[in-house]
């Protein structure tokens, strides 16, 4: 009998971000992906990991790290990964395309964490990796050389979409390679489907990323007294190629803004990935020197992100950029789900200086890389697996995705819907459920220190709410307070009226103390309970608040 081989899933099945899964066999772990969520409504918190604990647990047994594509819910966490496992003295391959790994050895040597052997992988090459043979396809997505994984296992094929959409006109002419799908599925068969679930509840198939080249075009002729700028993400080197190209045709100098779409060009450029000529390009510190109606921006920042150069000029704080009433600002993305309200007040930071706005509501400036539900069952069809694990989106893309392969026709046996943490085992019998994993959500700074849930839930109530500081000294030996109870507040009360509830506050505190200390408690940790439940009470009884209350007990 055949050994089972297990899956475990750390992230990416319930939410969008921390793509990551482990397939296991004869003992050995080969890791898929290692994504970051970015935060939402998290202060102070850079990124969001998977649980690495389970993998920690067993380092021993990690052979290596396949990545399918350069985007940072499928990159982001290898930094945190590999300097826990640089802890335990452990090294990891990682392998992926030539673009991906460059991506990841700059955030790598970013970082400072030592580079590991990084493996480029080709379109349809073969090899083992760890207990598997695997083969990579083609796949066409919003970044570029994205790769669809076939891994031979003892119980047959698993096959890995990744995050791909059925182009027929990609930019680069590199098409989802189903054909191969379909030769594999006739020889032998496809025994376990893990494919990208983001589109599955949208009806009909994406548009051709190509045919944002002569909108984007049109837009250019459009605005040919005005200086132009595309905000487009760092790593969507083939939206970056349409925009450079309409500058070309335009007679526009390009010029290149924030870190991350620098490096990128740079690597795509050097990866013969992206064809921009060297007489074209201009840097942030050129500007002021442009004439602005002969000028192209391409820029980061077209999520809301704080500190990318687009929401620096909303805010007329970029140091190289004013924008005004002779600027036109397009959007090349939708907001990514969590960023919608980031990216509306960019829009309206940017419109009140009279920047006319170009987004995808009104012209067809975006297309998404995930295939939609058309595109979805072309794959189903193609493969035709024995058994199907939808993956890669929020729930419910997940139970979207089920029911699509449900109404093709697979029977509620042959379906198996996942979320982060299951452990599944794969046998001659089917796919189930076995076991679960720590799923918690790793919350960490920009330093990669790990942030709580209890520190995260402080700062929510203090940005929301403000907060209460109350000092107070004790004389142990007189049984009584050292002077009045200092009180500090911020955010909680108007600046006018601060004072006078210090006063009040310190009044209540000192009154509910004075017993006790007069009685002989003497107990910081007492104490400290009781100046709090004093100011809380007083703070809800009068005005119905609840700021973060921090009370300092000192016993002399």
């Amino acid at each position: 009998m055949a050994d089972p081989v297990y899956l475990t899933f750390f992230g990416g099945l319930g939410e969008i971000g921390r793509n990551c899964a482990a397939l296991e066999a004869h003992g050995r772990i080969v890791l898929l992906d290692c994504g970051q969520l970015f935060p939402d409504d998290m202060p102070g918190v850079d990124a969001v990991l998977p649980d690495f604990s389970w993998l920690l647990d067993r380092s021993d047994r990690l052979e290596a790290c396949v990545i399918t594509h350069a985007h940072e819910d499928h990159i982001g966490g290898l930094p945190y990964l590999l300097r826990a496992l640089g802890e335990q003295g452990v090294t990891m391959p990682v392998y992926g395309a030539p673009f991906t790994l460059g991506m990841v050895r700059g955030k790598l040597s970013a970082a400072g964490i030592p580079v590991p052997d990084l493996l480029a992988l080709e379109d349809h090459v073969r090899m083992p990796i760890g207990p598997f043979e695997c083969e990579f396809l083609p796949v066409t997505h919003s970044t570029p050389s994205g790769l669809m994984t076939v891994f031979s296992t003892p119980q047959g094929r698993i096959l890995h979409s990744s995050d791909f959409k059925l182009d027929p006109t990609p930019v680069d002419g590199r098409v989802t390679d189903l054909n191969r799908v379909r030769e594999l599925a006739a020889d032998g068969g496809i025994r376990l489907l893990l494919a990208d679930s983001t589109n599955a509840g949208s009806a009909g198939s994406s548009s051709s990323e190509s045919s944002i080249g002569p909108v984007m075009r049109q837009i250019f002729e459009d605005n040919e007294e005005r200086r132009i700028i595309v905000g487009a993400f760092s790593s969507h080197v083939h939206r970056i190629q349409q925009v450079a190209d309409a500058a070309a045709a335009t007679g526009r100098t390009l010029v290149v803004m924030g870190p991350s779409m620098v490096r990128n060009m740079t690597l795509a450029r050097e990866l013969g990935l992206l064809r921009v000529s060297d007489g074209m390009l201009a840097t942030d510190q050129d500007v002021e020197d442009l004439e602005p109606a002969r000028t192209c921006i391409v820029c980061t920042g077209s999520q809301g992100e704080p500190r990318a150069a687009l929401n620096l000029m909303g805010q007329g704080r970029h140091r190289y950029v004013a924008v005004g009433d002779l600027d036109t600002v397009v959007f090349s993305s939708h907001p990514i789900p969590g960023n919608e309200a980031a990216v509306a007040r960019l829009h309206n930071a940017l419109a009140r200086r009279g920047v006319r706005l170009v987004h995808s509501g009104q012209l067809g400036v975006h297309t998404t890389g995930h295939g939609k539900a058309d595109e979805l069952l072309a794959l189903h069809e193609a493969a035709d697996p024995d058994l199907f694990i939808p993956v890669h989106g929020e729930y419910a893309h997940l139970v979207a995705h089920e029911d699509l392969a449900r109404g093709r026709g697979m029977g509620v046996d042959q379906v198996l819907r996942c979320t982060d943490g299951d452990r599944v085992k794969l046998t001659s019998a089917g796919v189930a459920h076995v076991d679960r994993v720590p799923d918690v959500y790793v919350m960490v700074d920009e330093s990669g220190r790990r942030v709580s849930e209890d520190l995260l839930q402080e700062r929510r109530a203090v940005s929301g709410e403000g907060f209460v500081f109350v000092r107070v000294v004790v004389d142990k030996r007189g049984g009584c307070l050292d002077g009045r109870p200092i009180v500090e507040s911020r955010g909680w009360m108007e600046p006018d009226e601060r004072d006078a509830w210090h006063v009040e506050v310190a009044d209540e505190v000192a009154q509910a103390l004075a017993g006790v200390v007069a009685d002989g408690e003497c107990s910081e940790a007492e104490l400290a309970r009781l100046t709090r439940r004093a100011t809380g009470r007083l703070v809800s009884r009068r005005t119905g608040r609840r700021p973060t209350l921090v009370p300092v007990v000192e016993v002399r």
